[in-house]
């Protein structure tokens, strides 16, 4: 984890549709304040319940969907038609719902895949089947990897790709993406996607962003509803020395982490809540925007000491 992250913001609603439209306030000013510094807006999507909680973005105009480049933050092995696929769940709660060009929607490369893939992605692999299925899912990865490299690799060429946000679910065991409790990949520190072909929900074989791309993006927010959530809830913010996989995702600063749940969800979470800001116009302040602020003053007051 690393050192230089800041703690969690939480925000807790009262309800779905409160938390559903503050979510997507802090989407528009995400992608506003994206749009201002760099003429685009990068965001990753990911499965489960979220996409129905993107439903509000349809009935926002000031969205600038010409300006979005959507990634997958996880995404299954799966034709793109598939009920396992997430690319399909987000398509049919918003995507296909706005004026957004498939080439700015960035996919799995479906002619990586098998035949058998196509015909029956869910099926278990036979023994013999085992090397050319690591292989074929390999690829996907190094392939989806490579679309992160030529979006991010102009005028934003760091040594990771740096999302605008990244928007994330909590499984009941605390993982997020496919990224699960006592999983190899929660160590791995070279690739930015990595293949899984052993989930332990299925279907087995995924691939998924790793923490070099969650840990360095501008903020990455955690939704979650509901009773069911609120054990689990509790222990990822109350007790992150688990090191549960939720409780990894802290990005280096100025990124932030934040949590929109509602109050079933947080009811035993004893971590501090923060109200969440109403942010009525472009020119209002978040707390990414203030954060940098914060920052180039203490660079500012650094050189200003080092000059005297």
């Amino acid at each position: 984890m690393p050192q230089s992250s800041a703690p969690p913001v939480l925000y807790s609603f009262d309800d779905t549709n409160h938390l559903q439209s503050s979510l997507a306030n802090f989407i528009l000013k995400a992608q506003t304040d994206a749009i201002q510094h760099r003429g685009v807006f990068t965001i990753a999507l990911s499965g489960g319940s979220l996409p129905n909680n993107l439903k509000p973005l349809v009935d926002i105009k000031e969205i600038q969907w010409d300006k979005w480049q959507v990634f997958f933050a996880d995404e299954r092995i799966v034709p793109l038609d598939h009920p396992e696929s997430n690319y399909a769940a987000c398509s049919k709660a918003f995507l296909d719902l706005v004026p957004i060009k498939k080439e700015q929607i960035h996919t799995l490369n479906t002619e990586l895949f098998r035949e058998q893939t196509r015909i029956d992605p869910t099926a278990e692999i036979k023994k013999e089947e085992e090397d050319e299925a690591e292989n074929e899912a390999v690829e996907i990865a190094d392939d989806y990897e490579k679309q992160l490299v030529n979006t991010f690799a102009g005028a934003n060429a760091a040594r990771y790709p740096t999302f605008d946000l990244i928007l994330l679910g909590m499984g009941p065991d605390g993982h997020t993406c496919s990224l699960f409790p006592g999983h190899e990949l929660l160590s791995e520190n070279d690739r930015w996607v990595a293949e899984i072909q052993d989930s332990p929900k299925p279907p087995k074989r995924r691939i998924t962003f790793t923490y070099q791309v969650l840990n360095h993006a501008f903020r990455c927010a955690f939704v979650a509803s509901g009773e069911g959530k609120q054990d689990m809830l509790s222990t990822i913010l109350d007790k992150p020395e688990e090191g549960l996989p939720c409780s990894r995702v802290r990005p280096t600063s100025p990124g932030l982490v934040f949590w929109f749940v509602d109050h079933a969800a947080s009811g035993k979470v004893q971590y501090p809540k923060t109200e969440y800001k109403w942010i009525q116009k472009a020119t209002d302040d978040d707390l990414i925007t203030t954060e940098r602020k914060r920052l180039k003053e203490e660079m500012d007051a650094a050189v200003e000491a080092a000059d005297h």
